[in-house]
């Protein structure tokens, strides 16, 4: 687990626990599994325990909340990259309080909550979430029709943004309603036993992005993973959201370039 993060649309990577239960079609080939496994982890599935980070390791979201302060800017953080924020799970439960704490105390960190099981989100909200709080992100992900449900779930949640991650893309969203969704991010699958997507996919969905104003983000393509996004059609397409709200501890501050919607490299 880096400092920083190899991902292409986030800075950090924050895990507070580590393991899960595969839910979908998309969790067949799971790179965090994998990782569990390679590391001797015994922590997926509904009956297995999930591994609990550092108290140490909790103290960096702190740290780099500090470092953005003094810098005047802000950092997305992708939290639960090996996990999921909103399973069922006794320790996720039991952690997630202490998870929206942390949240509340790092308002210089833009937070990103990404999972498969939207349909939990409300229930799981702290009590002063009204409108949303203005640095969390809220995502789910979509990996085909068949689970285009999820979406309906996220849209009926306030948020200062809500997204999309289109990967591991199996399928066309041609009929996915983009209503109330910010942002889409895209990504065929990788690694060992990859399923092959088709450009058609990402070219359709970048269209409909651009008729709806939806910010596209074309991360990968199937069969490779290069982590910092590769071209469609020649162009680097990395579009990010502007979120609704503003934290009132960043009011005044330069904003950064990257939270606005444009594509670099056309």
């Amino acid at each position: 687990m880096a400092e920083t993060s190899s991902i292409a649309w986030t800075h950090y990577t924050f895990n507070p626990w580590i393991g899960c239960t595969k839910v979908s079609d998309g969790c067949r080939n799971c790179y965090a599994e994998a990782d569990a496994n390679h590391w001797g982890r015994k922590v997926w599935g509904a009956k297995a325990s999930r591994q609990v980070t550092t108290k140490d390791y909790w103290k960096k979201a702190v740290k780099w909340n500090r470092e953005r302060a003094e810098g005047g800017d802000k950092w997305r953080v992708f939290c639960a990259s090996l996990s999921d924020v909103f399973e069922d799970h006794p320790t996720a439960n039991a952690e997630r309080p202490r998870l929206w704490q942390r949240i509340e105390e790092t308002p210089w960190l833009d937070w990103l909550l990404l999972t498969k099981r939207p349909e939990r989100i409300a229930a799981n909200l702290p009590a002063d979430w009204g409108a949303g709080w203005p640095h969390v992100w809220l995502g789910t992900s979509i990996e085909d029709m068949r689970v285009a449900a999820r979406a309906d779930h996220l849209r009926a949640i306030p948020a200062s943004v809500r997204f999309v991650s289109y990967e591991p893309a199996l399928g066309p969203l041609d009929e996915l309603d983009l209503t109330g969704i910010d942002w889409m991010i895209y990504g065929g699958e990788s690694g060992a036993g990859f399923r092959p997507h088709d450009l058609a996919w990402p070219r359709a969905m970048r269209r409909r992005c651009s008729e709806t104003g939806v910010a596209f983000f074309y991360k990968q393509s199937a069969a490779r993973w290069s982590g910092m996004g590769e071209e469609l059609d020649g162009e680097i397409v990395m579009a990010y959201p502007v979120p609704r709200l503003m934290h009132p501890a960043r009011v005044g501050a330069p904003a950064p370039l990257d939270l606005f919607a444009v594509e670099t490299g056309a």
